[in-house]
């Protein structure tokens, strides 16, 4: 594999340079004086910005784009072969590294690289830690799968040791990185497009785990199923968190305020040292909190400068996102696109002063849709009033025979009334109709259903 020597600055080309992670990758090696450019099917934001660095990014792929200079093409695993750069790269017989690759060579960089993987909660537990690195001046460089308020932005270049990031199962990206400490949330059945079973994604997750050395750190949940089967063979130091009090780092006394932000006894190795109090919502966030505190601990940051900043991480974007109020409607908006992640967004709505629950969900690939049917359903049933969006296809083409009518039919068969309609501007006329002062929407699902609470508030 090419190996890029981070100390000689070279051309780099990014193709699908608009992503999250990409556009991140892109601003940390253009901080570091690489020359870099790089294309999107659309105009964003994301490349608005990489515009006012200097980046030149083209909208629209084609093989001209490509530049004699290039030296190297990073490329996400959107791109095929097929693709008219990915093409010309192939031609010219270019070095070529994928996402995951790049961001492996870029770890090694680091003394104390970190990174937080899991099927939820990995953009909100690396935002939490990303506050508990800045609060405490470590002066990281942050690579976060979403914006952070803290940083006005998804990256930071920082001067010292530390480097943080996601780490994403999708397609085993994660096994081609070089942590120091890695830390795993959880394991659940998701991108069943790519992984044939659950026992396949734990094998992967295995794997990951592996990549750790012997003087590494493995931070992960004790509520993993067989987690003791999981972590025998491993060489490096194992912290765990979780429910149970015969974790490293547990919680106990766990209460909700009027806005369903927790606060709760922190115990470390069944001794209570502590109380914790959160300012986003939901159990869910106890556990991703205990990860952080486990992993700002190991770093040898005081416990009060980490409850400062837990105390000031207020969430990232689309995840419990409080957008305004119409008509004395409250909205919300949230990422959750897995059954899992729906049942905690509800649950924790459950604590957030409200009259009626509304959840407007759009599903999020044919694939996910079809292999997570019933456990959608049986999610989506916690809400008192549901509303479906036709399914958000991302990268997909292939509907699979079904659509969002599908699941309202299964939705149905469990004694839940659902409505359906096939477009946002009948979305946004039934809620203007139905919903009533105090009560709570939530626009829920990983496409762009966020836009039906903007445009409700006129944004």
């Amino acid at each position: 594999m090419y190996q890029i020597n981070f100390n000689e600055p070279i051309h780099i080309y990014f193709i699908g340079i608009g992503g999250i992670s990409m556009s991140g990758l892109a601003e940390i090696v253009k901080k570091e004086n690489f020359k870099v450019s790089g294309s999107d099917m659309k105009e964003s934001a994301l490349t608005n910005h990489l515009n006012s660095l200097g980046i030149q990014v083209f909208i629209g792929q084609q093989a001209e784009n490509l530049s004699a200079d290039v030296d190297v093409v990073v490329y996400t695993a959107a791109i095929h072969e097929d693709n008219p750069e990915y093409a010309e790269a192939v031609r010219r017989n270019l070095p070529m590294l994928t996402r995951a690759q790049f961001l492996g060579q870029l770890m090694k960089n680091y003394q104390t690289p970190i990174a937080v993987s899991g099927t939820h909660g990995k953009t909100t537990t690396t935002s939490m830690l990303s506050h508990i690195l800045l609060q405490a001046d470590t002066d990281p460089t942050l690579s976060i799968g979403g914006i952070l308020k803290a940083i006005d932005g998804n990256i930071r270049v920082g001067n010292s040791q530390y480097f943080l990031t996601e780490a994403c199962e999708y397609t085993n990206s994660f096994l081609s990185f070089f942590p120091k400490i890695s830390i795993i949330l959880n394991i659940d059945a998701d991108h069943l497009d790519f992984f044939k079973d659950l026992d396949d994604i734990r094998n992967s997750f295995h794997k990951f785990a592996t990549l750790l050395p012997e003087d590494g750190t493995l931070i992960v949940s004790s509520d993993i199923e067989g987690l003791d089967e999981f972590t025998k063979d491993l060489n490096c130091n194992i912290i765990t968190f979780g429910s149970s009090p015969d974790s490293n780092y547990s919680a106990e006394n766990i209460k909700f305020d009027e806005f369903g932000r927790p606060t709760y006894t922190l115990l470390k190795n069944g001794e209570a040292v502590s109380q914790i109090s959160l300012a986003v919502t939901g159990m869910h966030n106890v556990y991703n909190s205990l990860s952080a505190i486990a992993t700002a601990d190991l770093l040898g940051i005081s416990l009060e400068v980490t409850k400062k900043a837990l105390l000031a991480f207020s969430g990232t974007e689309r995840r419990f996102e409080y957008k305004g109020e119409i008509g004395g409607v409250t909205i919300v908006d949230d990422y959750a696109h897995h059954p899992t992640e729906i049942k905690a967004t509800l649950n924790a709505a459950k604590n957030y002063p409200h009259e009626h629950l509304w959840c407007v969900f759009q599903p999020h690939t044919y694939t996910r849709t079809k292999a997570l049917m019933k456990e959608f359903a049986e999610a989506l049933s916690f809400a008192e009033n549901i509303v479906l969006a036709e399914i958000y296809p991302a990268r997909e083409t292939d509907n699979l025979g079904i659509s969002s009518q599908t699941l309202a039919q299964e939705i149905e068969k469990l004694g839940k009334t659902c409505h359906y309609f096939s477009s946002f501007d009948e979305i946004e006329t039934f809620l203007l109709e139905n919903c009533s002062t105090g009560d709570l929407l939530i626009t829920m699902g990983a496409g762009d259903v966020v836009n039906i609470g903007n445009r409700l508030l006129g944004k």
